[in-house]
């Protein structure tokens, strides 16, 4: 037997104060100046009569598996929306503040740590937002559509290769009420938040900030969540002409564009089935090297950074040997801190969630890690349904990126930057897969 289906949508400003500090570039500490465009979380809830599930996004960069446990179980306990029905995720903005600890070498010279009272703040009102878009559930509509935006509109692509496989899909949810106003709208994008870069000190949410705010002015009053796909080796590196807010204007606005032509094309549902299935598994981590070769490594690769940066080379080419010497540090960093016995930051997000939500036909994974797309894509290739996407950066964070084989053997900065090996990303799939089947 079918039932209407009931939503609620709620969102929830958390901003950041003057002084707490950015994440996203190693190397790089950056005690915001002020703001300029706020962050938020929000959240949309589903109930077809027999499910209840919430979807919650928020505009931080990490968020650790040990305040989603906590968030989940309080919003539960305060709802009746079961703890494991519960996705939270992040936008992954690299001009907002972190919620979990910090692997680089940062870490170590002890900077860049979270925020404890930003963190305390951020929890007390994800849990609230839950609490708010289950307090008014109206009769609603749902559907499931995509759209592409990608390099031939000058809008992110691959960042190790810019003529490498991208993940150029729009998947856009809408949620209407029975007298056809937007509620809610989710937009999932595969493309790193960095058009905003080291030297800006001003909080942002980079380009989902300006998906919301276009949609602000074409679906007037509905609450906008973004959901990060697997954005591990996709960035605008190769296809911005700066670094700057124009630019992520530019990208936001495209995206939001094509989020809205397919909302104009959407087929919505009254009744639309739920299901949510979760599994936690083990996954393999690396093998770390002995430190005299990790400094020997981390000392070639600044030598040859600071030898192109010297010679006047384009700016591209400096920023990928920093990179690459940046990836060799956190691998030293990794190998400091395990000496140490500094790696409970691990252990805290371990082990992996893999997370399925079905709205209808269409089907969300939730996956905890910065993720290279050729995973999401074979998952989607994979999966017995056809409208399939990969949230990233969902229900906590791992050690690093979710790295391919062949980035493994080719290097870089993702795979010195990672304790996870290159059948990590095999290992969730092969679970999300089965996951998948059985919903």
């Amino acid at each position: 037997m079918t039932h209407q289906l009931r939503a609620g949508v709620a969102i929830t400003e958390v901003t950041p104060g003057i002084g707490v500090s950015l994440g996203g570039y190693p190397h790089h500490p950056r005690y915001n100046e002020g703001v300029h465009d706020p962050l938020y979380a929000a959240c949309v809830l589903l109930d077809d009569g027999s499910t209840k599930l919430a979807v919650v996004n928020m505009d931080v960069i990490t968020y650790s598996k040990k305040h989603v446990r906590a968030v989940r179980e309080e919003a539960s306990r305060k709802t009746s929306i079961p703890a494991a029905n519960i996705l939270i995720s992040c936008s992954h903005s690299h001009s907002a503040p972190r919620a979990s600890a910090n692997m680089t070498m940062d870490a170590m010279e002890g900077r860049h740590e979270p925020d404890a009272d930003f963190v305390r703040n951020l929890n007390e009102k994800l849990v609230a937002v839950i609490v708010e878009a289950s307090r008014n559930p109206f009769p609603a509509r749902v559907g499931v559509e995509k759209g592409y935006c990608g390099r031939e509109q000058g809008v992110g692509g691959n960042r190790r290769d810019p003529m490498g496989l991208a993940d150029p899909e729009v998947w856009t949810i809408g949620v209407q009420d029975l007298q056809g106003a937007w509620r809610a709208i989710l937009v999932k994008y595969s493309l790193h938040p960095t058009f905003l870069h080291s030297d800006n000190l001003l909080v942002s949410a980079d380009y989902p900030g300006y998906i919301r705010k276009h949609m602000a002015q074409v679906k007037s009053g509905a609450v906008f969540l973004f959901s990060l796909g697997c954005c591990g080796n996709q960035s605008p590196r190769y296809f911005r002409s700066g670094k700057t807010f124009a630019e992520a204007e530019r990208v936001g606005t495209a995206i939001g564009r094509e989020a809205a032509r397919v909302l104009e094309t959407m087929t919505l549902s009254s009744q639309a089935p739920l299901v949510v299935k979760s599994r936690e598994i083990a996954i393999d981590l690396r093998s770390l090297p002995e430190k005299p070769e990790a400094q020997a490594r981390a000392a070639k690769l600044r030598d040859e950074w600071q030898s192109i940066k010297a010679s006047g080379a384009a700016e591209r080419d400096v920023w990928n040997a920093e990179l690459r010497f940046l990836g060799a540090e956190d691998t030293l960093s990794l190998v400091l801190q395990k000496e140490q016995g500094r790696m409970q930051w691990v252990e805290e997000n371990l082990p992996v969630e893999v997370q399925i939500i079905g709205i209808g036909d269409a089907r969300i994974v939730g996956l905890p890690c910065e993720i290279f797309a050729e995973f999401g894509l074979t998952i989607q290739y994979r999966a017995p349904f056809s409208k399939v996407f990969v949230v990233g950066l969902a229900n906590g964070t791992l050690p690093g990126y979710a790295a391919t084989t062949q980035a493994y053997v080719q290097g870089g900065y993702e795979t010195g930057a990672s304790m996870l090996t290159g059948t990590s990303g095999e290992q969730m799939v092969e679970a999300a897969v089965q996951l998948l089947h059985e919903t």
